[in-house]
């Protein structure tokens, strides 16, 4: 089959999802009203309550949302086969994903901005507040501890990539103070791109490495503090100044990338060599249901998603109505980067034969983002003429920029998490934002340096548990935003079903890594895996309780715009 048949009918499916079923749950189910008063313009304490044009929110929820995890999860999970991968993918974008980070960023919205920890509090109850903080302080510390060796490998093995990168900040502040003074978006755009761009071509002739060996630690180690000073920085100043800009480059770098993509297939037409349904997976090979659930999340649907919708994301909102594009939009563009990764990895432009396909998928995991920048480089060069080692910078560059703004995100919803409970547990040094932040990078660092020695790859040991539990936060988030419909007196079936699918598929996942880490003796992994299924229980359990309360009402609680 050529991709170019997979490629229409995704986006034919996208499309829908965009014009007809967003429209409806914001309109019907959700009831998006702009004479509400979103918490930007509530607050607005210029630091991480801004209003913020839709267009920029956008560029910053999606990049934030993205990271490298809708690229490398895709890219595993095609082993299987590239017909379910491609079946998930559109659906769960349209079904799930869409109405997942839509929902998390209204729901937020409508509560003062709070995160999905606080917010599970006033919707059902004040232990399932912190039940839930525990899932989510969990799967950030992963993300962001994880990250930094993600980046830390790319500087180290695509050292062309290193000096885009670092450039993107600096273009991000100077684009900041322009956004400030009301300068163009077109303009800032090009302006933008352009920049990048030559710094990737610059990069490419240019590579930039640290030595192998500095203060006793190894390049990657040595990388991978530097960016956690970077990141403890960035979280700390106002959101205008470099995080908005910052997300802003990156998702106009994410438009330019899927345009090169995408219009290389309708130009090339590769045919797939992949098979559509893998018959020769290795024994040790886990079943694909419920896996494939779970390696592909951003790009479905992913807890994480939940986490910056209600985190980052919500405190910015300028519009109510701007919660779609922001949101649902957002879970387009990540579909629309899972789907072109699927093609790029089962087509001709990563093997010529199915024989050689198998060669390079030998097991699963074994094609990930190395597979991406191969086959995506050579569609490029294929499709456009463009050099595949000035290609493949180019897609080294969008995933370290990609994982360098999640990572961004991270330590400042971090910083939020940490901040709550100083207010909720009423303890004052929490409240403070600079210590909030060294608590949360001294976390991210333990883990890192504490669990894996001088490497810094202690991220890596729990990382294993990161694609359940993501999973589960994603049903926990779509339930808080069901019960907050019930209790509107709204259909919450749009929420309820996925919720649903997700915990099934994701509980499941959890109790086979549960026997898979016990067989192994890995006791860490099995003591955090039973937390998290415990505390989905629990929360299951608190919620259904609310539920059916509220139905033995007559009559159901009207919205309140606080």
């Amino acid at each position: 089959m050529q991709s170019v048949v997979i490629v229409l009918l995704g986006i034919i499916g996208m499309l829908f999802g965009w014009f007809v079923y967003s429209k409806f749950i914001a309109s019907r189910i959700f009831q998006m009203d702009d004479k509400y008063i979103t918490p930007a313009h509530q607050i607005n304490d210029g630091v991480d309550f801004v209003p913020t044009k839709k267009v920029v929110l956008w560029g910053h929820h999606f990049t934030s949302v993205a990271g490298a995890a809708p690229i490398v999860g895709p890219a595993i999970a095609v082993y299987w086969g590239w017909v379910p991968a491609v079946i998930w993918v559109v659906l769960g974008t349209i079904f799930f994903a869409g109405v997942h980070d839509m929902g998390a960023l209204w729901a937020s919205s409508r509560h003062k901005g709070k995160s999905i920890g606080a917010l599970s509090e006033e919707v059902i109850g004040k232990r399932t507040r912190a039940l839930f903080m525990i899932v989510v302080f969990l799967v950030l510390l992963m993300v962001n501890a994880v990250f930094g060796v993600v980046i830390a490998n790319s500087f180290v093995s695509q050292p062309t990539a290193v000096l885009p990168a670092w450039a993107a900040i600096v273009f991000a502040l100077i684009i900041g103070q322009l956004i400030r003074r009301n300068f163009n978006l077109v303009f800032l755009c090009l302006l933008g791109v352009v920049a990048l761009y030559l710094t990737v071509y610059a990069g490419s002739e240019m590579p930039l490495a640290l030595p192998k060996e500095m203060f006793g630690l190894s390049d990657k180690a040595n990388w991978i503090i530097i960016l956690f000073i970077y990141a403890a920085v960035a979280s700390l100043l106002p959101v205008w100044v470099l995080l908005q800009p910052r997300d802003f480059i990156n998702g106009v770098q994410l438009l330019v990338g899927l345009v090169l993509l995408y219009g290389a297939v309708f130009m090339f037409m590769p045919d797939i060599t992949a098979p559509a349904f893998n018959s020769e997976v290795a024994e040790s090979t886990p079943s694909i249901i419920p896996l494939l659930f779970v390696t592909i999340a951003c790009g479905a649907v992913s807890g994480f998603h939940g986490i910056v919708s209600s985190g980052t994301s919500s405190k910015q909102l300028d519009k109510d109505t701007d919660a779609r594009f922001v949101g649902y939009l957002g879970a387009v563009g990540e579909g629309s980067l899972a789907l072109i990764t699927i093609v790029a990895v089962s087509g001709v432009t990563l093997a010529m034969s199915p024989q050689e396909w198998h060669e390079v998928y030998s097991h699963l995991g074994a094609g990930s983002v190395g597979a991406f920048i191969q086959g995506g480089s050579n569609l490029i060069f294929q499709g456009w003429g463009i050099p595949s080692e000035l290609a493949s910078t180019l897609l080294a560059v969008m995933v370290v920029l990609f994982a360098g703004t999640t990572m961004d995100s991270g330590v400042r919803l971090q910083r939020y998490i940490i901040q709550e409970w100083g207010e909720i547990y009423q303890i004052s040094a929490f409240r403070n934002g600079i210590i909030a932040t060294l608590i949360a990078v001294a976390c991210c660092l333990l883990l890192a340096f504490g669990a894996g020695g001088s490497s810094g790859s202690g991220g890596m040991i729990i990382w294993p548990l990161f694609g359940s539990t993501n999973q589960i936060l994603a049903s926990l988030t779509l339930l808080v935003i069901s019960v907050m419909l019930i209790k509107m007196g709204r259909p919450a079936r749009y929420t309820l079903v996925p919720m649903l699918f997700v915990l099934v598929m994701a509980f499941f996942a959890g109790i086979l890594k549960l026997q898979e880490y016990y067989s192994a003796g890995n006791w860490l992994l099995v003591t955090l895996d039973i937390i998290v299924l415990v505390v989905c229980v629990l929360v299951m359990l608190e919620a259904w309780t609310v539920i059916k309360a509220q139905k033995q009402q007559l009559t159901p609680t009207t919205e309140e715009n606080d």
